[in-house]
């Protein structure tokens, strides 16, 4: 479920000449400043292990394997994923740079990315979900300055950004999704939902709600 009290303000915002910050349920409306469609956008995802509070290594944080996927769907249905073990969408719309074990950046910086070349995205997919799971299965209540951004490929300009705040008992984070707007268009949503599950697969029935 959204926070009231978080969703509050503009349902809808448009990218300008600054980034956008997110709240929960909002979306941006992924044009260019000249009102062009965007066409390869990067999907940044970063988070930091929060310290530990307990014992002698207590500021140490532990490292969490935490993997970001990007779901394509049809409609309400999935019709390719791409991940770790499967870094590039069966088209080649859409692809993942790289694993990363250990995590860290935070809010300073991304630690998965996902590219997505919204031109040859296919027209049978309506949306594409970004998720994020703790592969090693620790919640996120030892994580920390988790964010995704969405990012103009072409130019390096940030242009939406969500940040997750507070942690709990979850192993999986629904960041946003982008979908469709109109002819030719796509918007960025906030979701930021909890899920359980080590992996995207775990994860379907909590993104279902939210297609």
């Amino acid at each position: 479920m959204f926070d009231e009290d978080a969703g509050r303000g503009p349902e809808e915002a448009e990218v300008g000449s600054v980034s956008v910050n997110l709240a929960k349920g909002q979306s941006v409306s992924l044009l260019k400043s000249t009102g062009e469609t965007l066409t390869v956008v990067r999907m940044g995802l970063g988070w930091k292990s929060a310290p530990r509070k307990r014992g002698f290594f207590s500021r140490r944080p532990r490292e969490i394997d935490l993997d970001a996927s990007a779901l394509l769907y049809d409609g309400k249905v999935m019709s390719d994923v791409v991940f770790f073990s499967h870094l590039i969408s069966n088209e080649g719309s859409v692809q993942h740079t790289g694993d990363n074990l250990v995590g860290g950046a935070g809010a300073g910086g991304d630690d998965e990315s996902i590219l997505v070349d919204l031109a040859k995205v296919p027209r049978r997919v309506t949306q594409i979900v970004f998720t994020v799971s703790s592969y090693t299965g620790q919640n996120f209540l030892e994580v920390e300055n988790a964010h995704c951004r969405l990012v103009d490929e072409t130019t390096g300009k940030e242009l939406a950004r969500y940040e997750l705040t507070g942690g709990g008992p979850h192993t999986g984070q629904i960041m946003a999704k982008v979908a469709r707007d109109g002819e030719g268009g796509w918007k960025m949503t906030a979701i930021g939902a909890p899920a359980s599950g080590r992996t995207f697969r775990d994860m379907l029935p909590f993104i279902e709600p939210f297609l």
